[in-house]
């Protein structure tokens, strides 16, 4: 049987240590990819269960909103650093590297969409969700 499908505390920095925050990013994703793993090992053992279906939204709240403003991050602040510092070839390729991953995860997304939600959510993009969720909290005095 797969490993639970429970993501345990993360390493955490705060932006007064911007680079310790990034490497903790970078430790975060990694948790993420292997919670996917486990969900598809659980998919095929236990089928779209709840925790099947839990593991999916945590997977999508991740890369839907913390992963952009981390990539964000090192676009603005790390990737002129290494070309200041003569190291343009890197920055180029961690930004080809951040192009591409950005395509995978609109694919990737899908899927844990339609395994997380009714299909009318499977339908919606993540600005949509994010438009959704923000509405819905304004509506409750929360946001």
């Amino acid at each position: 049987m797969s490993s639970p499908l429970v993501l345990h505390a993360a390493p955490g920095a705060g932006f007064e240590q911007p680079f310790e925050m990034l490497e903790a990013c970078h430790e975060r994703v990694e948790r993420m990819l292997g919670l996917i793993e486990r969900l598809a090992g659980h998919l095929s053992e236990a089928g779209a269960d709840a925790s099947a279906r839990q593991a999916a939204r945590d997977v999508m709240r991740y890369f839907d909103r913390a992963a952009p403003n981390h990539h964000e991050d090192e676009e603005r602040h790390v990737f002129p650093a290494l070309r200041a510092l003569g190291q343009g070839a890197l920055a180029d390729r961690l930004h080809a590297d951040h192009e591409a991953m950005a395509g995978l995860w609109a694919a990737l997304r899908t899927a844990l969409a339609a395994l997380a939600y009714p299909p009318v959510a499977a339908a919606t993009d993540a600005a949509g969700l994010e438009r959704m969720a923000d509405e819905m909290a304004r509506r409750r005095g929360i946001r």
